[in-house]
């Protein structure tokens, strides 16, 4: 049994501090680098590196999310980390958390220390329902874990699958990260846009914007936000139905825009009724020559089937390459049965990157 109560292994809370160069930044700073250090380990690549100056602003403001963080801290260094982040919702009984532990110190007890911590978090607030994903190599070798929903899985003998397995987690959702290269052709991305175009006809009508949203935008742009928690495909994981309006927005803009990003967005509205019914929204950080995010890409449920989503993904791919011509590549997660939308980006040039498997654990409170 590994002692998680070894005097060298202290257990402290983050500090969030105003500026990532104020003299209380050092843990804050060392956070996100263990976190990018993470992730390229179990991913395989760099495609999900932040910036502490990218990363502060959504722990400053805390209006629509309480985030909370715990540092685990060896011979003064900083090994393992839990980021948790609650919603505010009144009657959330949910919460997410992120579990990083630095490769060197694995099977040492960081990772049950952060754990139990996390769970006793959960308890004292009142949330039954802990929620949180693995990142996997795509080249991993060896047996899957297969997902609940029929599509996709993980390796079953990767450290992280095992972890969760053994700490009462259950496997609920494969996910795909893909990855398209903008520096290559854009013939097909041309071509599948104009047979949405055709497709959607008259009723349907393509505007696009850099964050932040315009204000004749901002509502429309809130509803269909809403929408992620309910038309998304979400497997056995429980996504609370949020509020969202003009000024939610306007705060979300504000923190992206904080941390230095720059977002474009294309978006389809339904010209009958005056409302956005899809969106893709893309993002990349200070530095131009990284890679490129996909924050989101939904298309309501009522108005699918009319190549909208190709509409928004490839008027999008079209409008970066324009804006952002030095970023190499656009890195994206889907659930594996999302074929709707893997469909699009398999047609696009999309090709598989690395995977995530998504966890669910539910307790008494």
């Amino acid at each position: 049994m590994t002692d998680t109560t070894a005097p060298s292994l202290e257990l402290v809370a983050l500090t969030v501090p105003e500026s990532v160069h104020s003299a209380d930044a050092a843990d804050f700073r060392a956070m996100v680098e263990l976190c990018n250090e993470y992730c390229r380990h179990d991913a395989g690549h760099d495609y999900f590196r932040e910036t502490p100056s990218e990363s502060l602003p959504a722990w400053l403001d805390q209006t629509d999310t309480t985030r909370v963080g715990h540092l685990a801290r060896r011979d003064d260094e900083i090994v393992g980390a839990a980021l948790i982040t609650f919603p505010n919702e009144p009657g959330s009984k949910t919460l997410e958390f992120d579990l990083f532990a630095h490769p060197a110190h694995w099977g040492t007890g960081i990772e049950d220390l952060l754990l139990d911590t996390v769970e006793s978090e959960a308890a004292a607030r009142g949330r039954s329902i802990l929620q949180t994903w693995t990142m996997h190599r795509g080249d991993a070798d060896g047996e899957i874990l297969p997902s609940p929903t029929g599509f996709g899985g993980i390796p079953l003998h990767d450290r992280q699958t095992r972890f969760f397995l053994d700490h009462g987690y259950s496997f609920e959702q494969a996910e795909r990260n893909s990855v398209f290269d903008l520096h290559g052709s854009f013939e097909i991305v041309d071509r599948l846009l104009q047979e949405g175009f055709e497709k959607a006809g008259e009723d349907y009508r393509l505007v696009t914007w850099s964050a932040p949203t315009p204000r004749e935008y901002r509502e429309g742009f809130a509803d269909v936000l809403s929408r992620m928690a309910t038309d998304a495909p979400s497997a056995g994981m429980v996504f609370e139905e949020e509020t969202w309006d003009a000024a939610r927005v306007e705060r979300r803009d504000a923190r992206l825009l904080g941390g230095g990003h720059f977002v474009s967005v294309a978006a389809v509205l339904h010209v009958p009724t005056g409302r956005i019914v899809a969106y893709n929204e893309l993002l990349i950080g200070d530095d131009r020559s990284g890679s490129t995010h996909q924050l989101g890409t939904l298309v309501v449920s009522e108005h699918r089937g009319k190549r909208l989503g190709a509409i928004v993904k490839g008027a999008n791919l079209r409008r970066w390459r324009d804006l952002v011509p030095t970023s190499p590549r656009v890195s994206t997660f889907n659930a594996e049965e999302n074929r709707a939308m893997l469909d699009i980006n398999e047609e696009l040039g999309f090709v598989p990157a690395s995977y995530a498997g998504a966890w669910k654990k539910v307790q008494d409170v």
